[in-house]
């Protein structure tokens, strides 16, 4: 069955007064169906993959006459692969400014490949999509982002997720193959041959690399090592890879958005804070499988568990900011002294949202140690403050905060928040 999603009404929008619409992700997070999906009958785009080899040779051989022998209104799938096609994208657009002509996706992030952004600034509109969300998979339009800031209060929702099923969802991810695979083995083989394609095609398609056999090994140390601070020298040793060697290979896995780089949040008050971003992985099906762990182990331990679950809540709340309407800027807060908030989400008038992740379902006056820090540090400007956790009902301690049960972030709809302007 396929699953609705909450980007294709912000892409609609886009495609109505914007002449291209690119849509980017790690492949086989469903891009070239969503965009497929737009639109019925006559008003489809045409509809042209650089995956097929005789279309690939085609657009590098004479990008110009590839772009101009295409219908008005095209969708070109996995432009990463041609960079040549964009200046004359560039010039058909100049030549007809219309709104929704060329709709692209890329599994390659177009922001890392300096021709495609400079040649089509002003001219196209970029959004992201993800694995699968939970709100997706439910049918529902996630509204958590837009509610925490406004003055929502949440009601104790009566469909609380089971702890059990919570590691079942977290172990099985959002790829939307994977989801219509019920065993673990059949699940396990698809993350493997994932893995070996991107790396065999999608990377060498972004750099020349020799030692193509280090990233399944970088992969799975970012992955033991999500929720973490980047390090790249400890990485370096470990891999016996250059530091500079290194550095660009982590370049390589964000540009194909499988690794996820969270900057630090920071302002000049003086405090001393971490400067360094921490490291995720896109998906929480493709992290225990690059870490080797199932259901069982997560059950079993309580460390790699809270591992599992921060990974799972930054990526679902990194997928509903693509619909939302606060559109706020994501980021972590930690102090030199440790204090720390997972996640903190900045609006673009300053209100600050902090957002702490606890896999454990009771909580006590530590809990909020380093939500009182960031509300400490940042005064007016702070919103709120929420740990999200596994226990059974939603507190209040005031003073702006909180603790939710996690399955605030899927049940809480579009009707609970009033429209913000973006």
């Amino acid at each position: 069955m396929l699953i609705p999603r909450n980007l294709k009404n912000i892409l609609l929008e886009a495609a109505s007064d914007t002449p291209v619409v690119m849509l980017n992700g790690a492949r086989q997070t469903g891009k070239s169906t969503l965009m497929k999906g737009l639109f019925h009958g006559s008003d489809e785009p045409f509809y042209v993959t650089l995956d097929d080899l005789a279309t690939l040779s085609a657009a590098r051989m004479a990008p110009q006459s590839f772009i101009e022998g295409l219908p008005e209104r095209v969708i070109i799938d996995e432009i990463q692969r041609a960079p040549e096609l964009l200046l004359p994208i560039k010039r058909s657009v100049d030549q007809n400014r219309a709104p929704g002509r060329f709709f692209l996706t890329g599994s390659a992030n177009v922001l890392t490949l300096p021709k495609m952004a400079d040649s089509l600034a002003g001219r196209m509109e970029i959004h992201n999509l993800w694995p699968v969300s939970q709100g997706e998979m439910r049918g529902r339009r996630e509204a958590f982002i837009d509610s925490v800031f406004s003055g929502h209060k949440f009601a104790q929702h009566k469909k609380k997720i089971a702890l059990s099923e919570l590691i079942e969802t977290m172990t099985k991810g959002g790829f939307p193959d994977v989801l219509k695979r019920e065993s673990f083995a059949r699940r396990k083989n698809w993350m493997s041959s994932y893995i070996s394609t991107l790396i065999e095609r999608d990377v060498r398609d972004l750099r020349n690399v020799e030692q193509l056999t280090v990233f399944p090994k970088l992969l799975a140390l970012l992955a033991a090592r999500s929720g973490g601070l980047s390090n790249s020298s400890e990485l370096s040793r470990s891999l016996g890879v250059q530091l500079t060697t290194l550095k660009t290979y982590i370049s390589l896995l964000e540009a194909l958005f499988l690794v996820v780089p969270l900057q630090p949040w920071f302002s000049n008050v003086g405090k001393r804070l971490v400067k360094s971003p921490k490291i995720y992985i896109n998906d929480t099906g493709l992290l225990c499988h690059l870490i080797g762990s199932n259901s069982t182990a997560l059950s079993n331990d309580g460390a790699l568990l809270g591992h599992v679950f921060e990974n799972f809540i930054v990526m679902e709340i990194m997928k509903q900011i693509g619909w939302s309407e606060t559109q706020p800027k994501m980021y972590h807060f930690r102090t030199e002294s440790g204090q720390e908030v997972d996640i903190v989400l900045e609006r673009a008038d300053g209100k600050i949202v902090g957002i702490e992740c606890k896999s454990s379902s009771s909580i006590d006056t530590n809990t909020f140690k380093g939500l009182r820090a960031l509300k400490e540090l940042t005064g007016k400007k702070f919103h709120r403050g929420i740990v999200l956790y596994t226990g059974s009902s939603n507190l209040f301690v005031g003073d702006g905060l909180e603790a939710l049960h996690v399955s605030a972030l899927w049940e809480t709809t579009a009707g609970a928040a009033p429209r913000l302007s973006r």
